[in-house]
């Protein structure tokens, strides 16, 4: 199994603590995209939710074993090169952890069903620090998505700053709705 970016010597995988926290916001069973999906952690914790599962990115090999398990979808694809490969699919929920391409910005909106759910997380300002990524494109600016997200969908939750586990960066978070009506937020462990 690929080795994550966050942990390079974990040999489990485990489904990142933000994502988990607000996982029950997407609708029950509905289908879910894991955008840049790595070695698929996200794939695979909605799949064992009850949720079909599209996994994308340019190196699908972590996600090899899910190609033609039912409810899975596995596709190929530089998200950088070609335009958005989704056309008009709609999703309960949009994964995206440790990516950034901005140009997605624009559209992650109307891929979200009425009630769906962005669960996203990525690297921020500051972290070049800490190390990798360092380059000022890859890196979010302070509210970034908020600004990014906030006048299209009704954001649930949002956390920007130094995190020490898995190890030290700055992170910048955000979870956010489309539709207008409060939502049950998740207790805290």
């Amino acid at each position: 199994m690929a080795r994550s970016f966050d942990a390079p010597n974990a040999p489990v995988l485990r489904p990142s603590a933000w994502v988990v926290r607000y996982a029950g916001l997407v609708p029950a069973a509905g289908p879910v995209l894991d955008l840049a999906c790595g070695d698929g952690r996200h794939a695979r914790y909605f799949a064992g939710r009850g949720h079909p599962v599209t996994a994308v990115d340019i190196d699908t090999s972590g996600v090899a074993d899910l190609m033609g398990e039912p409810g899975s979808r596995v596709i190929q694809a530089d998200l950088e090169s070609v335009e958005w490969p989704f056309g008009t699919s709609a999703f309960a929920g949009i994964v995206i952890t440790n990516y950034l391409h901005r140009p997605h910005f624009a559209v992650l909106p109307g891929t979200l069903m009425p009630g769906g759910v962005l669960l996203i997380e990525t690297f921020a300002a500051g972290n070049e620090r800490f190390g990798r990524p360092r380059n000022p494109g890859f890196l979010l600016a302070t509210g970034e998505l908020l600004s990014a997200f906030g006048a299209a969908l009704q954001v649930v939750a949002y956390e920007h700053g130094i995190e020490h586990e898995p190890r030290p960066a700055v992170r910048q978070r955000l979870v956010a709705v489309r539709g207008a009506e409060p939502v049950l937020l998740p207790g805290r462990a």
